[in-house]
């Protein structure tokens, strides 16, 4: 697990290094708001707030913030649930119970 979130913190890094390197202007919109964007258009499935957040910031960062987005999302509703996450995840994919 501890290899996931250092392979995914590295992503992260570089993805910033990188909008600075091409000049972007990162002060614009931080890596979760476009996540946040990104994820509440896909749900109403709405494509040109889609598009318009993934180009907020780079691929990599976007991924990384829908990553912690999905991750805190989880956490919460298994809190609510009195449910390990882990079944909650499953739940919301529709997957059997494991």
């Amino acid at each position: 697990m501890f290899g996931r979130v250092r392979k995914s913190w590295a992503g992260f890094v570089k993805a910033l290094r990188d909008e600075t390197e091409t000049g972007r202007d990162a002060h614009s919109h931080n890596l979760f708001e476009a996540a946040a964007a990104y994820v509440s258009a896909c749900a109403e499935d709405d494509q040109d707030r889609i598009d318009d957040a993934a180009g907020w910031v780079s691929p990599e960062a976007l991924s990384f913030g829908v990553n912690e987005l999905a991750c805190r999302a989880v956490i919460a509703l298994a809190r609510e649930r009195d449910e390990s996450p882990r079944t909650v995840a499953r739940a919301l994919l529709g997957l059997p119970a494991a």
